[in-house]
C-alpha cells in the first residue's frame, strides 16, 4: 500500500432491535455477518471502490434469507413485499433510491443503475419500469417463515407494531424487530460510500415507504457516511444519518457526532441504530435499542456488536 493510500475499513448491519435469546441466535447472526465480510473486504484490498463494496455486501444481505431486505422481507398488511433501498456515493455526494419495488432479488441494484441517471430516486411504478428496461429477472422474495409470520399476525389482527428482524426458526420469538441491512464502507483511495436496504416494518399500511430509501436513513459525503436501522419513523423524525455526517463536517469526530445524535435521540425516546466511517478511517456505532446487528473489518480483525451492553449508546475504533 502505498504512501497515497489508506487502509480500506466496512462496517455492516442486519438491524436492531430486543435481543436475541432464541437458541444459539448470537451465532446464527454472526455467522452471517461475518461472510459478508471475508467476501466482501478482500474486494477493497484488491482496489474496488467503496461503492462496488457497498454495493456486492448489501446484495448478499439481501440474498441471506435470515435477513428484512431482498429474499427474506416481511410482509406489509395486505401481504405483499415492497422493498426499499438506496445508495450514496460520499465522493460524488450522489444520493440513488428506489421505493417499494416488488419483483426483484437485488433492490439495491436497481439504485445503483439510478446513480448515472437524472432521476434518482423512484418510487413502486417507476421501480418496476426500471427493472423491465434493465432486463432483470422477476423474482419472487417470499419465505415460509416470513409467510407464516404474516398469517399468524393476520389472524391475531395485526397487534404487534413491526415483524421480525431475523428469519429464523430458532428466533422466531425472541428475535430483534427493526429491519434493514447496510454497509459503510472506506476505499484504499479514501473514498466513503454507504448503502442500506429494507423489507420495512412489516404488517404496516400498504404503501408506508421506510427511511431506507431517504438521506435520513443513508447519507455520504467526502467526511462520512452513515447507514441507520430501527423504527423508520424515529429516524425520520431525527434525519439521523444525514445529521450525523453535518457534524463531522461541521468540525465533531465521528464519535463525537454520534454521541451527541444518540443522546438527542434518547432524549426524545426514539428507537434505533446506526454504523458510520469518516475520512480518517475510524468506524462508528450506536443504538438506543438493545441489540444492534453488526460486523466490521478494520484491516487487521474482525469484529461485531451482538453481545455490546452497558450504558454507553455509541462506541468507535480507529
Amino acid at each position: 500500500m502505498s504512501a497515497q493510500q489508506v487502509q480500506p475499513k466496512v462496517i455492516i448491519h442486519g438491524g436492531a432491535g430486543s435481543s436475541l435469546k432464541g437458541k444459539g441466535g448470537v451465532e446464527i447472526v454472526r455467522k452471517s455477518l461475518y461472510k459478508v465480510l471475508e467476501e466482501v473486504y478482500p474486494m477493497l484490498l484488491g482496489g474496488a471502490s467503496a461503492t462496488a463494496a457497498v454495493v456486492r455486501g448489501c446484495r448478499l444481505l439481501e440474498d441471506d434469507p435470515r435477513f428484512n431486505a431482498g429474499t427474506g422481507s416481511v410482509l406489509q398488511s395486505d401481504g405483499q413485499i415492497r422493498m426499499s433501498a438506496s445508495l450514496m456515493n460520499g465522493a460524488m455526494q450522489r444520493f440513488s433510491g428506489v421505493i417499494n419495488v416488488s419483483r426483484v432479488q437485488n433492490p439495491v441494484l436497481l439504485a445503483e443503475s439510478l446513480q448515472a441517471s437524472d432521476d434518482r430516486v423512484l418510487s413502486d411504478f417507476g421501480s418496476a419500469e426500471l427493472l423491465r428496461e434493465l432486463q432483470l429477472p422477476i423474482y419472487n422474495p417470499l419465505t415460509d417463515i416470513r409467510l407464516q409470520e404474516w398469517m399468524q399476525e393476520r389472524d391475531e389482527n395485526f397487534v404487534k407494531e413491526a415483524a421480525g428482524v431475523v428469519a429464523e426458526k430458532a428466533l422466531v420469538e425472541s428475535e430483534a424487530r427493526r429491519g434493514t441491512i447496510g454497509v459503510v464502507a472506506i476505499d484504499s483511495e479514501g473514498n466513503i460510500a454507504a448503502g442500506t436496504s429494507t423489507g420495512g416494518k412489516g404488517f404496516e399500511r400498504i404503501g408506508r415507504v421506510s427511511d431506507s430509501a431517504m438521506p435520513a436513513g443513508n447519507y455520504a459525503t467526502r467526511q462520512a457516511a452513515i447507514s441507520c436501522t430501527g423504527i423508520g419513523e424515529d429516524i425520520i423524525d431525527e434525519c439521523l444519518a444525514a445529521k450525523i455526517v453535518i457534524r463531522v463536517t461541521d468540525g465533531l469526530s465521528l464519535l463525537q457526532a454520534f454521541e451527541k445524535s444518540f443522546a438527542e435521540g434518547v432524549k426524545n425516546k426514539r428507537d434505533f441504530g446506526a454504523i458510520g466511517i469518516d475520512r480518517t478511517g475510524t468506524i462508528a456505532w450506536g443504538k438506543t435499542s438493545e441489540v444492534l446487528l453488526a460486523a466490521y473489518h478494520t484491516g487487521e480483525r474482525i469484529g461485531d456488536t451482538l453481545e455490546w451492553s452497558g450504558t454507553n449508546l455509541t462506541d468507535s475504533i480507529s
